[in-house]
């Protein structure tokens, strides 16, 4: 969180509730920072007040999300100024499934879209910072961008679509959203979608169809840790299983002022560490 950028995404779980006579609903929150770390948090609701617990009360920054109304919700109601950024893989996704609908219009948007999508495939290529990411899509991005929205009113305008019809709901989404996705542009640090964190969370996803639902609440929780933790030595390329293999060893020997010293950020930028223990 001390970038002041962190996109957060949350998927759905089941969990054990006794009582119940059935498993309930909840919500694997994950937050990462692009290039950092990623932490998973477990909450038995999606409501708003989630995000209480994941973004620190002095946050001061940008996070990006999916147009899911809790976000503005908790936004608004935050007394610590806070930006949302939107997601382009999303707004992208609507006309992409409105193509049948409106074939020669959505193929358009897609188009101006995958043209956004090239500037960001060249600055990825290039590995540029953030001061010429910025320039490149002050000049490059802007424009494209501000073409998409006035072709995107005139066309809701049009009349010619109906509104429960799928392009005019993908029409409805982007122009709704228009702000928040357009934040990117006005800064070199931020993506143009929220798909790197969509992909750290994506093992949980395959993981929920092999063991269906959590054993309850609290083992909600430790999943959320043990995810947090494999999680993070993948991003550094770190063998989990040997990390957890080191430390746990260590671990009954050491103080709580040692933590610090073996995340495995630490322990990946450990000297002491066998190069045998890392990644292969």
């Amino acid at each position: 969180m001390g970038g002041g950028y962190v996109q957060v995404d949350e998927t759905p779980v089941k969990y054990l509730s006794p009582g119940h006579g059935q498993t309930r609903q909840g919500y694997l929150w994950c937050a990462h920072a692009p290039g950092g770390d990623v932490v998973y948090h477990w909450e038995t609701s999606r409501a708003a007040r989630c995000l209480e617990n994941i973004i620190p009360v002095d946050f001061t920054g940008t996070v990006q999300c999916d147009a899911y109304a809790a976000y503005a919700s908790f936004a608004s109601a935050r007394k610590m100024p806070l930006t949302l950024a939107g997601c382009w893989a999303h707004a992208r996704r609507n006309f992409y499934e409105a193509r049948e609908q409106a074939p020669l219009r959505a193929a358009w948007v897609l188009h101006q879209i995958g043209l956004l999508y090239r500037v960001e495939r060249e600055l990825r290529q290039t590995k540029a910072g953030p001061a010429l990411r910025a320039a490149m899509r002050a000049s490059q991005s802007r424009p494209i961008h501000q073409r998409l929205q006035r072709t995107m009113i005139l066309l809701r305008k049009s009349g010619r679509y109906r509104p429960s019809s799928p392009f005019a709901k993908a029409l409805d989404y982007a122009l709704a959203h228009w702000a928040e996705l357009g934040v990117y542009l006005h800064d070199g640090r931020l993506e143009a979608d929220n798909n790197l964190t969509e992909n750290r969370i994506r093992p949980t996803a395959i993981g929920r169809k092999n063991y269906l639902f959590f054993g309850g609440a609290e083992a909600g929780q430790r999943s959320a840790i043990l995810y947090t933790i494999v999680e993070c030595c993948r991003l550094r390329g770190i063998d989990p299983m040997a990390y957890l293999r080191d430390v746990l060893t260590r671990l009954p020997s050491m103080t709580n002022w040692q933590i610090k010293d073996v995340t495995p950020a630490a322990w990946a930028a450990s000297s002491s560490i066998s190069p045998s223990l890392r990644a292969a």
